[in-house]
């Protein structure tokens, strides 16, 4: 585990809040010099607390107003039938997020639809069609709220 000061955990704050903020911006924020800002920065990066730069996409903005979360339970259990179900998962352009799970499914799929009608296309012919398929269950997304994590309240005296 890294060691972080109050500094850099209102550096990872800000920066997971908003990516695009320069060493210059952050290190006015935080009264810092901009040197001094890319230091710490450049070390999150090295030491692994900072791994991606995302951009993210407003779905329903592109048509995509259904979001659905699927849990899937594998019908038939092995290191081959995983590593196959995650390959051909993946290739399915409405997924967006798969995630191996602990729990009654095995895996927690985030799945993005222009309607309902197009989320069971994607359903029955794309999904239950994968190997190793077995019980479904969907949950479809009413709103979403991002919560700043684990370092929300940290720094944020």
């Amino acid at each position: 585990m890294m060691d972080l000061d109050e500094i850099d955990l209102k550096l990872l704050q800000a920066l997971s809040q908003d990516a695009t903020l320069s060493a210059g911006a952050l290190g006015r924020r935080f009264g810092l010099s901009q040197p001094a800002a890319w230091r710490r920065i450049k070390r999150l990066w090295s030491e692994g607390a900072l791994s991606h730069r995302r951009l993210v996409l407003d779905h329903e903005a592109l048509g995509f107003g259904v979001t659905v979360f699927l849990g899937v339970k594998l019908a038939t259990k092995g290191r081959v039938s995983l590593e196959d179900f995650e390959r051909a998962v993946t290739a399915i352009p409405e997924v967006q997020t798969v995630e191996h799970i602990l729990g009654v499914y095995d895996y927690r799929l985030r799945i993005v639809a222009r309607d309902i009608s197009d989320f069971e296309r994607v359903l029955r012919r794309r999904i239950m069609a994968l190997p190793g398929v077995g019980d479904v269950e969907a949950n479809v997304l009413l709103s979403e709220e991002r919560l700043p994590g684990p370092l929300g309240g940290a720094g944020a005296k």
